[in-house]
């Protein structure tokens, strides 16, 4: 749900009806051009994987990649025969998934008994945000559901229900997620879909990863990778997810924002991960979840998949200093005397605002100045079209959880 939010000037009026403008100071951008990763096996599976469960063709991934159709070709052979793909149609595949036996291809989705309807939905991004979820589920049952339109692939959903603990829970896997529009559409259909087909949904969690915002000289409010942020309002206000639609440079060299902003009318789930973030904090020995995370990554290596927390050395922080330059900084130290000081090998909860639009992801100072104005602690993809879907099916319980993969 969006909220109005008082704004830091008068006299102007944003873009888009229902968008707000927020005007910070910082230097005018560096202007940087797209760089195209070069072609490789890897970037062709992480494409299959991005549509997936939409299979996607080999003149879209040409496209995409800006690579001929034979070198997509050489790729799609290749990861054929290692059994990580295979094709729905000539010149169109997707992705197989683990235990592809225990999936149930679906014209249309069974009817589940009442008690065993799910009740909280959880909705993910990215093919190996799903593997991560599913290995938390119990008695899973998964369906996939294709749609064809005039003998191509249409919008396709999957759904894997079971258990986390005594809860009922769906998981599905988005389309692809991204800037234009038609992956916002199908992002927002996607969502639409699942609510509408388990209207017995009351939470709905959005859990995949995003990019933190570090703090160079506070330690407490300083994110770090491999840490986890979950979505919740600032002090004195009620929005805890932020869309930027555009940014320009005013003449007195500030920075104006056309924004939108959604936060739950309800705070249950935020007042459930604060405590969670307090005794974890206040705990003697280990978080009590880390046996769950343990235990996650132990089935994930039995899979041959790697989810393991990076080694701390890895971890290196840069700052910007105007323009293209950045000069590797140290993170910030806990004061003198702190207890809990955090063990750097494990992951520690931050409350805060989640924000997304490329127009401020794209440069540094920008991210920055954002960030410190609005309380913002990630930055994630635009998922904007789905918390309307969530708003527009009047869920009133909702959180993002992210897992810091980058500072980007």
């Amino acid at each position: 749900m969006f909220l109005l939010l008082p704004t830091c000037f008068g006299g102007l009026s944003p873009a888009r009806p229902g968008y707000l403008l927020y005007t910070v100071g910082c230097s005018e951008p560096d202007k940087v051009e797209d760089q195209k990763a070069e072609l490789n096996e890897e970037k062709v599976l992480e494409m299959i994987e991005s549509s997936y469960p939409n299979p996607i063709t080999v003149k879209d991934m040409a496209k995409r990649s800006s690579a001929s159709l034979e070198d997509v070709e050489l790729y799609i052979s290749a990861l054929t025969e290692k059994g990580l793909i295979k094709p729905m149609a000539p010149g169109c595949y997707t992705r197989i998934v683990q235990n592809e036996t225990d999936v149930k291809v679906v014209r249309q989705m069974p009817t589940i008994a009442s008690n065993k309807q799910p009740t909280i939905a959880i909705i993910t991004a990215h093919y190996a945000e799903k593997l991560a979820v599913d290995t938390m589920i119990e008695n899973q049952e998964t369906f996939v559901r294709y749609t064809t339109v005039g003998g191509t692939y249409g919008e396709s959903n999957i759904y894997t229900l079971g258990n986390i603990g005594a809860h009922r829970v769906v998981c599905t896997k988005l389309p692809t997620v991204g800037r234009d529009r038609s992956a916002s559409i199908a992002a927002g259909n996607t969502t639409t879909r699942l609510l509408g087909t388990f209207q017995k949904v009351d939470y709905v969690f959005l859990v995949g990863t995003a990019g933190g915002v570090p703090h160079y000289t506070d330690y407490n409010k300083h994110v770090r990778l491999g840490d986890v942020v979950a979505s919740s309002p600032p002090d004195g206000q009620k929005f805890l997810y932020m869309y930027c639609e555009g940014a320009k440079v005013l003449e007195d060299g500030l920075f104006e924002f056309d924004t939108k902003s959604w936060g739950p009318p309800d705070l249950t789930l935020q007042k459930i991960a604060q405590q969670l973030k307090e005794q974890g904090e206040e705990a003697c020995g280990p978080a009590p979840w880390l046996q769950y995370m343990s235990e996650g990554n132990g089935k994930l290596a039995a899979q041959e998949m790697d989810f393991k927390r990076p080694d701390e050395g890895t971890d290196k922080l840069y700052m910007s200093i105007g323009g293209s330059d950045v000069i590797e900084v140290s993170h910030p130290m806990p004061p003198e005397g702190a207890e809990n000081v955090r063990d750097p090998t494990k992951p520690r909860i931050h409350m805060g605002v989640i924000a997304s639009g490329h127009s401020v992801v794209c440069n540094d100072q920008m991210r920055q100045d954002f960030a410190s104005q609005l309380g913002v602690l990630a930055y994630d993809q635009e998922f904007d079209a789905v918390v309307e879907s969530i708003y527009g099916n009047r869920k009133d319980h909702y959180m993002f959880i992210r897992g810091i993969s980058d500072y980007q």
